[in-house]
């Protein structure tokens, strides 16, 4: 998942904390402990603030632990690896390209939270009461606006840009087979180009001399030029909602997302099924679901929130507001044809 600088950064610092406090990501201390237990198996990324964390704590008698696996590709498949033993009582971060994948496997059981109805019908995965949508993040193309002003060259704007001579050696993308950003770029490609198109479209990429990262770290943080580091590659993919962690010290973005270029990924959460906490469980799922929850995702996880009425902060509002029409793909239509295009594509990158 990456994610945007700041949502790495952060959840890099919120899992240190953690570890610091209780030593093995338990949270809660003193009276706390004495709770009964509800456990939240989610990706690297998932950062809960402590006020939010005391809340549901308080308000619901749990103790919250918190154990993390990984990104979203190695969460889902540790969900199926134990779906006979469950290892927590809820998921959250199975995201729309893996999703079919945890749902066949009877990873989740059936549960409707409080709040779900306010959830747009856009988001949802089917009649299932289960998996829930609880946010969405937009994979995106970033550019490094200082670099397209100092060179005077009109910066891409959809994806068959990319693959002009005039942007030649300016793209940096995480793999597609490593990378959950990756994948969804490569579906991406999939999708507007068509099963025909595509697998000449990363010809035209790599003619392009693009170059490819084992992962969005390495890509946003190491080729990107218009981030923190010293990259030389002013085009990178990353999110929508990365240009809020890039504004400057005068309030002005450093970088834009290409909204015009964008694959939405949603990220899931539910009840999981066989859970020994399944009370608690549930009251998980209506806090993830509820509004000060919702409201706190952006600023925490750099994701937009799915429920109506959130709002995001009003720093977002001008550097990274929600793209209106980003391209989508029916989570079965990836679990069936995900590894064929991986391969494909291995293939002709020789990667």
């Amino acid at each position: 998942m990456r994610r945007s600088t700041a949502r790495r950064t952060r959840a890099t610092l919120a899992v240190a904390v953690t570890l610091l406090v209780a030593g093995c990501s338990l949270m809660g201390t003193g009276r706390d402990s004495q709770a009964p237990t509800v456990t939240l198996v989610t990706h690297d990324s998932f950062v809960i603030g402590d006020e939010l964390r005391k809340r549901f704590q308080r308000e619901s008698g749990y103790r919250l632990r918190v154990l993390r696996k990984g990104d979203a590709g190695e969460l889902t498949n540790e969900l199926v690896l134990t779906k006979d033993a469950p290892i927590g009582d809820v998921a959250f971060g199975v995201d729309s390209t893996y999703l079919s994948r945890a749902v066949d496997n009877g990873v989740f059981a059936s549960y409707r939270p409080e709040g779900a109805g306010r959830i747009p019908i856009k988001y949802g995965y089917g009649a299932n009461d289960s998996p829930t949508p609880v946010d969405a993040g937009d994979v995106c193309v970033n550019i490094d606006l200082r670099w397209f002003e100092q060179h005077d060259l009109e910066p891409p704007a959809e994806l068959a840009d990319l693959a002009e001579p005039r942007y030649a050696g300016l793209f940096a993308v995480p793999d597609p087979a490593t990378s959950s950003p990756g994948l969804a770029f490569l579906l991406n490609t999939v999708s507007t180009f068509g099963e025909q198109g595509w697998q000449n479209y990363w010809r035209e990429l790599m003619n392009n001399d693009v170059r490819i990262s084992s992962g969005w770290q390495q890509a946003y943080k190491q080729d990107f030029s218009g981030s923190s580091g010293d990259g030389s590659r002013p085009i990178v993919l990353s999110y929508a909602s990365s240009p809020a962690a890039e504004v400057d010290r005068n309030g002005q973005p450093r970088t834009k997302a290409l909204l015009d270029t964008c694959y939405r990924q949603i990220e899931y959460a539910g009840v999981i099924d066989g859970a020994t906490n399944p009370k608690g469980a549930r009251e998980l799922m209506d806090f993830l679901l509820s509004w000060k929850f919702q409201r706190r995702m952006p600023e925490q996880m750099y994701v937009y929130p799915v429920l109506m009425g959130v709002e995001l902060p009003e720093s977002w509002q001008g550097v990274a507001p929600r793209p209106s029409e980003p391209t989508e793909m029916r989570p079965q239509r990836v679990e069936r044809d995900r590894a064929e295009w991986i391969r494909q594509w291995r293939s002709l990158t020789n990667r």
